[in-house]
């Protein structure tokens, strides 16, 4: 496998971590987020200046993702009282937010960014196998919560807040948890991302990214894990296959949400749900 086979691997398995880490919050409790990109970005500076500082790569992902959690539970703490359009622009607001602080901030390289050395030292090979096994680890964490107790209580939050809370459900805590998972895991996908990329600018955790995780979840089906691991492969390797989508890529993620949200709300699961053949009855 050559060294632009092994990037692809390496972008995919990231792509799969990032986009399962959203619909952990989206899919899984309903919590629309419009800022992901923000939670992957702080995951992605922590874990540069992590690494800046000369300490171990693995150090610096597990500091990444800590970070990304516990902004991602300040986040979820102060939307508690927010639902549905109201949530959507909170985060969106997060996401301009974190952008604007990361480009002020000289320590953080400002518009220029930060460039940093590979530290890893597992080569090209090691590095992909490393990424793919924890993009692995996240689609077994993803069923393992979505048919745990947490998870059906994801789907009452997600289903109604307030018929959650009637039969007992603590929702707040479970919106917390939800915010606090995703985003941690959003910041493990930044931490990896600094070491594929080697630099890192503001603009690669802008708006445009956050509309670009969305779509994998959307075009996915929202909730279904397997809907956005194949939604995921498909929407990272697109544009670098065909190398001319690359420049109408907001204009295909646009046009893709607008069809799914219109014709097969459910996504890609829900296409493969039609396409089985009926099971006759006995």
């Amino acid at each position: 496998m050559g060294a632009y086979e092994l990037s692809l691997v390496t972008l995919v398995g990231i792509n799969v971590i990032l986009a399962l880490s959203l619909n952990l919050i989206t899919g899984f409790c309903g919590q629309i987020s419009l800022g992901h990109a923000a939670f992957y970005g702080t995951g992605a500076y922590a874990c540069a200046l992590i690494s800046q500082a000369g300490l171990p790569f693995y150090a610096g992902l597990a500091v990444g993702g800590l970070v990304a959690g516990a902004v991602g539970l300040v986040v979820g703490l102060a939307s508690l009282r927010v639902r549905h359009d109201f949530l959507a622009i909170t985060t969106m607001g997060v996401g301009f937010l974190f952008l604007g602080i990361v480009r002020q901030q000289e320590p953080l390289g400002g518009e220029i960014g930060l460039t940093i050395a590979a530290g890893h030292g597992l080569g090209g090979l090691g590095f992909a196998l490393f990424v793919a096994a924890l993009a692995a680890a996240t689609v077994w964490f993803s069923l393992y919560v979505k048919r745990s107790w947490m998870g059906f209580s994801f789907d009452a939050v997600a289903d109604d807040e307030d018929t959650a809370r009637l039969v007992g459900i603590d929702v707040a805590r479970y919106k917390l948890t939800a915010f606090a998972l995703g985003t941690a895991l959003a910041g493990v996908a930044g931490g990896l991302y600094t070491q594929y990329s080697g630099i890192i600018v503001p603009d690669a955790f802008g708006f445009v990214v956050s509309i670009t995780i969305l779509a994998m979840v959307v075009v996915g089906g929202i909730g279904s894990t397997f809907g956005v691991l194949g939604a995921t492969v498909v929407l990272t390797l697109l544009p670098l296959v065909f190398q001319f989508i690359d420049d109408y890529k907001l204009l295909l993620y646009g046009g893709l949400l607008f069809i799914v949200m219109r014709f097969f709300p459910g996504g890609l699961a829900e296409l493969l749900r039609r396409a089985r053949p009926a099971r006759r009855s006995p």
